[in-house]
């Protein structure tokens, strides 16, 4: 053994000592080391390329070469499974990504792939190191390639905790879930001085790509934590939900499957006014296993409710309308949001159950200037496209396309269920009396009776589940306190479907 191999592992794994720990901690963040080890079971990293290093000169790099080049990276178990994961370290440059330092990252994405296990990125970096020229955009290249050609195939998790900026925003950006520390971390192309000398605008940095930013007003990250403990934990949680990639089903946990309870409290849940509104929330925490519900994106276009729950132990995907937010509405945000979820759980063999309570699409200017259309077309595409189990139970109100958009039979549903008072029609029963009968309202002696017989006449013989349900559209109407066995009984049925779509290399979602 050499004499030198302990002193020269020991300076490796030191790092920045204990000056970049204090200034790390003193900024309220942990150090890249301490955020693998808060990741990984304990004792179960194993890390790769701890000797590599940047390989320029110029520039001053020479008396800057230090071993890992500033990312820390291998693999581990998350709760018994194995992970990978790249750690940046701000205490080296700052971060910065370098040819090197690109490489081992990209090599270690290249394991993850071939071995089927999940990746996570920790990202705390400055951006591209210039002092490497194109050598550090190659770096980013090589990453983007792999989030890209790995997309689908084995679940990649981003956490911004710290800086993240340029072309760095575009790896998490590509991967399936982005979190965020509140009040250190950020996420945005130009810096605030270039924003001011450009366009005039002074913004601080918190405001342009702060966690609040990106997880209310963007849509760019996914969970917003208040601290680099929460955020590594609540990682690790999501972990737990996920498969390791593409051909495996989700982790199962115990649970005793001859017990399928009724949910009493679900018969008085919707208000007898149907135009009031109720927290759909706790319709999802009722029907599924106690506490098990993670909710996705949650402060991102809260019309609809997006997340991952366990139902007699397995893994299930939920899409919901949101009753307490603009009716429920759709509009374009909400429809990129449901839309990318289903595409995750679909790559990933998750099962997906919608509740559906919505008036429609959200009319107005601002939402066809946006392009509503389009937006609305993703969420189409994603349920008609998606393979896996499909379960929708309409709640309320179902009117319009968004019934349709809403995990409808049209759409390739395996089930669909619907409570007795549901109303399923192009629009309600008033709207639609209105349009129908029009002119013999208006001239009616008595319009106001005219208009509620005509209401009445519409929802006897259109606006109710009964009609869909003689058509074969709905499986079954089903009493509110059924609900969570009718999903159990049919979960377990649809356990081994199998459905391929026609061969092609791609579709076109309208993107």
């Amino acid at each position: 053994m050499r004499a030198d191999f302990i002193e020269q592992r020991k300076r490796a794994l030191e790092g920045s000592g204990e000056s970049g720990k204090a200034k790390q901690h003193e900024k309220g963040k942990l150090t890249a080391r301490e955020r693998i080890e808060l990741l990984f079971d304990e004792g179960s990293f194993v890390e790769t390329g701890l000797f590599v290093e940047s390989q320029i000169s110029d520039f001053g790099m020479d008396d800057k070469k230090f071993p890992t080049d500033g990312v820390i990276t291998g693999y581990g178990t998350v709760y018994g499974r194995f992970v990978c994961a790249a750690s940046q370290d701000f205490t080296f440059m700052g971060g910065a990504l370098g040819e090197k330092n690109g490489e081992k990252v990209s090599a270690l994405m290249d394991h993850a792939y071939k071995n089927g296990t999940p990746f996570v990125s920790l990202n705390d970096s400055g951006g591209a190191r210039v002092q490497e020229g194109v050598r550090s955009l190659k770096g980013y290249g090589d990453i983007f390639y792999r989030n890209a050609r790995y997309s689908g195939v084995i679940p990649q998790i981003s956490a911004i905790m710290g800086p993240c900026a340029g072309g760095a925003v575009y790896s998490p950006a590509i991967t399936d879930f982005t979190f965020m520390v509140n009040k250190t971390s950020y996420m945005c192309i130009t810096g605030t001085s270039v924003i001011k000398a450009v366009t005039g605008e002074d913004v601080t940095i918190e405001k342009l790509g702060g966690a609040n930013v990106h997880n209310q007003t963007s849509g760019v990250a996914h969970f917003k934590c208040e601290s680099d403990e929460d955020c590594i934990k609540s990682i690790r949680r999501l972990l737990s939900y996920i498969p390791s990639n593409n051909k495996e089903k989700a982790p199962s946990t115990y649970y005793n499957r001859l017990v399928i309870n009724q949910v009493k409290e679900l018969d008085i849940l919707i208000p007898d006014d149907n135009n009031k509104p109720y927290d759909m929330k706790i319709l999802i925490d009722r029907t599924f296993d106690r506490n098990s519900f993670l909710e996705v994106q949650k402060d991102y276009a809260p019309n609809i409710i997006v997340g991952f729950a366990k139902l007699m132990g397995e893994t299930i995907g939920i899409v919901a309308n949101q009753p307490a937010y603009m009716a429920g509405c759709l509009d374009y945000n909400s429809s990129d949001k449901a839309a990318r979820f289903v595409r995750f759980c679909d790559s990933f063999n998750i099962p997906l159950i919608s509740f559906t309570d919505v008036p429609g699409y959200l009319p107005g200017v601002p939402q066809e200037h946006n392009g509503i259309i389009r937006h609305g077309a993703k969420m189409l595409y994603a349920f008609a496209e998606a393979t896996v189990p499909k379960i929708n139970i309409i709640v309320r109100k179902a009117f319009g396309g968004a019934y349709v958009a809403m995990n409808s039979m049209h759409l390739g549903a395996d089930f669909v269920f619907a409570w007795p008072n549901a109303e399923i029609a192009v629009m309600g029963a008033e709207g639609a009396a209105n349009v129908i009968h029009a002119r013999e309202i208006k001239s009616s002696s008595s319009p106001e009776q005219t208009r509620k017989e005509k209401v009445e006449e519409y929802k006897d013989k259109l606006c109710n589940p009964y009609v869909a349900a003689k058509l074969g559209y709905i499986t079954d109407v089903i009493a509110p306190h059924d609900t969570r066995i009718k999903l159990a009984k049919s979960l377990e049925f649809l356990r081994n479907k199998s459905e391929s779509l026609p061969s092609k290399k791609h579709g076109n979602i309208p993107l």
